[in-house]
C-alpha cells in the first residue's frame, strides 16, 4: 500500500429538494476545516462535496412546479455552489448524479454486483417514506411513522430489485469489531452494531413506480434507487473505473462526514457494496450531532431553517464559520440563536482575539517605533508563555486529528487568553515609562506578536480570512500563501523589523440591539443595597471558579458623563473599552456629580446582556461598593482601558 502523503474528505452529498441551511453549511464547514488542516501539514487533498439529485420526492416537486427535474435542480445547485463559494469551501470536485461520469459507474456496479448473483429480482411490499427516500419494515416503524423524520408512510407494493445485503453482514460486524475507530464517535457505532445484530433484510434497490433515476442497465422499466446510486458518488468522482491512477491513489477515504441522520445508510449499506465489488472499505465513518433551533431540529419541510448567506452577509464570513466550528461538541448536538452567534462574536472574537491583535498593535507603535522589535531581556513568564504555545500547538493538533472540532477552538483560544494574561503582568505601560527598561519591553512586543502569528495560524482552518486581515496590521506572516502547520509549533518564526499599523477592528462588537429591541424598563435601577436582609443567618450560595470566568470585567475609562433627563438616580456614561466605545446607564446620580467621574477608570462587567432603561441603551454594568450612607464606585489607577479584571 502506497505511503500516506495523500487525503481524501467527503461531505454527503445533499438534496437539492430546496435551498440548503446552516445544518448543511455545518457539515461543509468542519470538512472544509479539515482539508485546509491537512494541506497546511503537507498532504495532497482531495475534498469532495456534491448533490444527490435523482428520486420520487425531486420528480414530484418538479412535476408541481410544472419544470423537468433536471431544470428545477439546476437551479438549487447553482445557489448550493454559490454558498459554496460565499463560506469559502475549497472542495476539490463537485460531483452531480445526474452527470454522465456518475451514471456510468453506477450502471456498472449495478451489473456487476448483478452478475455475481448478489442482486435478484422480486416484489417488494413494505413502507417508504418519500422525504427520506427510504423503505422501513413495520417493526422499524414508530408510531406507524417514518423513524427517521416522523412523518407518515406509504405502503408500496412494486417488482424490484434486492441486493443480497444479509449475505455480509457478519463479514461486516467482524470489520467494526476489528477496526475500532471506524465508525465514530462511540455511540454511533453502539447504534450501528446494534442495528445490524437486529437482523439485516435484502435491500430494495430499483424503482418502477417513477422514471427520475439512472435506469437499470439489463432492464429499464427499473431505475436504480436512490440510496445505492447516490453512495457511489464517493467512487465515481475519484475515477472508479475510469481512471485507474487516480482511484487507487486516494482511495480508501480517510472520512465520510455527515450528520448523524444518515449514518446507516454509510456504515452499513455502503460498507457492503463495496465488500459487494471487492474494493476497501473508507478508513473512518464520522456522524456529528445536529444543530437545533428552539423546537427541535432544523427542516426544510418544516420552514424552520436559517439561511447561512444572511449570516455571513451580517457577520463576515470568519465569525460565522469560528461559531459553526465552535458549536457542535464531539458528535453532540449543538444549539444555534443569533443571539448566541452574536455573544460568541463579542466575547471570543472581538473582546479577546480582536482586543488582543489592536491593543498589540497600539503598543508597538507607541513603543517601538511602529515596527516588531528585535527581543532582549527574557524573563521567566516568557518561558511560561511558550511553553503554553507549544502545548496548545499539539492539543490543537490532537483534537483536529479526532475532528473534535469545537476543543481545537477552545484550546487555541485558551491560548489567546493566556496572551492577553501575559499584558497584564509584565504591563507594557510600567515598562514604556523607564529607558532602563527598554530592552525587557521589546522582548515583551515580540513575544505577542509571536503568539498572534500561532494562534491566527492555528484559526486559519477555520477563519481563512483571518491571517491577511492580521497581516495589514501587525506583519507577523512574510508569506501568506504558503502557511505551513509545522510553524505554529515553532517560536521565534516571526521577524523583526516589520511594520506594524494601527487598523480597524478585526471583529467589531456587534450591537445586541440590532437582533431585538429590549423594552423592559424597570421602575428604578437600584445600586445602593441597605440592609434588608431578614436578622436570621442564611447559609451563603457558591458558585465554581467556572461559574465566576464566565463574567468579563475590564477596566473602562469614563470619558464623558452626563445626568439623564427626568431621572434623579441616573447618569448617562460614554466610556472607552480598549479601543471601543460603550454606553452605560448607572444609578448613582445621587452620589456623583457627572465632571467627578469623566476621566476615571472603572471596573466593567462587558458581558451583561444589554437593556433599555428609560429609552437609554446601557451596554454593560460599572462596579460600586455600598453601605448605608455611601456608594463608591471602584476605580482602577495604573492599568489600561480593556484590560480584563481577575
Amino acid at each position: 500500500m502506497q505511503e500516506k502523503n495523500r487525503f481524501y474528505i467527503t461531505t454527503p452529498i445533499y438534496y437539492p429538494s430546496d435551498n440548503l441551511h446552516i445544518g448543511h453549511a455545518y457539515t461543509t464547514v468542519a470538512a472544509d476545516c479539515l482539508a485546509r488542516f491537512k494541506r497546511m501539514q503537507g498532504y495532497d487533498v482531495f475534498y469532495l462535496t456534491g448533490t444527490d439529485e435523482h428520486g420520487q420526492k425531486i420528480e414530484k416537486i418538479a412535476n408541481e412546479k410544472g419544470m423537468q427535474p433536471l431544470e428545477y435542480v439546476d437551479g438549487i445547485v447553482k445557489n448550493i455552489r454559490e454558498l459554496w463559494d460565499t463560506l469559502l469551501i475549497t472542495n476539490t470536485d463537485f460531483i452531480r448524479t445526474t452527470e454522465e461520469r456518475h451514471e456510468q459507474v453506477v450502471q456498472k456496479i449495478f451489473q456487476k454486483v448483478y452478475d455475481q448473483g448478489d442482486i435478484y429480482l422480486s416484489e417488494y411490499e413494505g413502507w417508504y417514506c418519500t422525504p427520506c427516500e427510504t423503505f422501513f419494515t413495520e417493526r422499524q416503524l414508530v408510531d406507524g411513522k417514518c423513524p427517521d423524520c416522523g412523518r407518515d408512510v406509504e405502503i408500496v407494493k412494486e417488482e424490484s430489485y434486492f441486493f443480497k445485503m444479509s449475505k455480509y453482514a457478519e463479514r461486516l460486524l467482524q470489520h467494526i469489531a476489528t477496526h475500532p475507530n471506524f465508525i465514530q464517535p462511540e455511540s454511533r457505532k453502539n447504534e450501528v452494531v446494534n442495528f445490524i445484530k437486529s437482523g439485516l433484510e435484502d435491500l430494495c434497490v430499483s424503482r418502477t413506480t417513477f422514471k427520475w433515476g439512472i435506469p437499470v442497465p439489463f432492464n429499464d422499466k427499473h431505475v436504480v434507487y436512490v440510496w445505492f446510486d447516490a453512495l457511489i458518488n464517493y467512487l465515481s468522482a475519484i475515477g472508479y473505473a475510469s481512471d485507474e491512477e487516480k482511484f487507487d491513489k486516494y482511495w480508501p477515504a480517510d472520512v465520510h462526514l455527515m450528520a448523524k441522520d444518515i449514518i446507516r445508510f454509510h456504515a452499513i449499506i455502503w460498507p457492503i457494496m463495496l465488500m459487494a465489488i471487492g474494493v476497501p472499505l473508507p478508513d473512518k465513518v464520522f456522524a456529528h450531532g445536529w444543530i437545533l433551533l428552539e423546537g427541535g431540529k432544523m427542516s426544510k419541510s418544516k420552514g424552520n431553517v436559517v439561511d447561512p448567506n444572511v449570516l455571513v452577509t451580517k457577520y463576515g464570513v470568519d465569525a460565522v464559520r469560528y461559531y459553526l466550528v465552535k458549536e457542535l461538541s464531539f458528535g453532540q448536538d449543538g444549539l444555534y440563536s443569533e443571539e448566541m452567534l452574536v455573544n460568541r462574536i463579542n466575547s471570543d472574537l472581538a473582546n479577546d482575539l480582536g482586543n488582543l491583535v489592536s491593543r498589540t498593535a497600539a503598543m508597538i507603535i507607541k513603543y517601538c517605533g511602529d515596527q516588531i522589535p528585535q527581543p532582549g531581556v527574557a524573563e521567566p513568564i516568557d518561558e511560561d508563555l511558550r511553553n503554553t504555545a507549544l502545548e496548545i500547538y499539539q492539543e490543537a493538533t490532537k483534537k483536529l486529528e479526532k475532528l473534535d472540532f469545537s476543543n481545537y477552538i477552545i484550546a487555541v483560544m485558551r491560548l489567546v487568553s493566556r496572551a492577553n494574561k501575559y499584558i497584564d503582568e509584565t504591563e507594557p505601560w510600567r515598562l514604556g515609562k523607564d529607558e532602563e527598561k527598554k530592552d525587557r519591553l521589546a522582548s515583551v512586543m515580540y513575544n505577542l506578536a509571536e503568539v498572534i502569528r500561532i494562534a491566527v495560524t492555528l484559526l486559519t482552518p477555520t477563519m481563512p480570512t483571518l491571517p491577511a486581515r492580521v497581516n495589514e496590521q501587525i506583519n507577523v506572516f512574510a508569506d501568506l500563501d504558503h502557511l505551513t502547520w509545522k510553524e505554529a509549533g515553532q517560536w521565534g518564526v516571526c521577524q523583526p523589523g516589520r511594520k506594524v499599523i494601527k487598523g480597524q477592528a478585526l471583529f467589531p462588537r456587534v450591537d445586541i440591539k440590532s437582533l431585538e429591541e429590549i423594552v423592559m424598563e424597570p421602575k428604578e435601577t437600584e445600586v445602593k443595597k441597605t440592609n434588608e436582609t431578614k436578622a436570621e443567618e442564611t447559609k451563603p450560595e457558591y458558585i465554581t471558579i467556572d461559574e465566576f470566568a464566565k463574567m468579563d470585567l475590564r477596566v473602562a475609562e469614563i470619558i464623558e458623563c452626563e445626568k439623564m433627563e427626568k431621572a434623579d438616580k441616573l447618569l448617562i456614561l460614554k466610556v472607552k473599552v480598549g479601543e471601543e466605545e460603550r454606553t452605560v446607564v448607572s444609578g448613582i446620580a445621587k452620589y456623583y456629580k457627572p465632571e467627578e467621574l469623566v476621566g476615571k477608570k472603572v471596573v466593567l462587567v462587558a458581558n451583561l446582556k444589554p437593556t433599555k432603561l428609560r429609552g437609554t441603551l446601557s451596554e454593560g454594568m460599572i462596579l460600586a461598593a455600598s453601605d448605608e450612607n455611601n456608594v463608591e464606585v471602584l476605580t482602577v489607577e495604573q492599568v489600561s482601558s480593556g484590560n480584563r479584571v481577575k
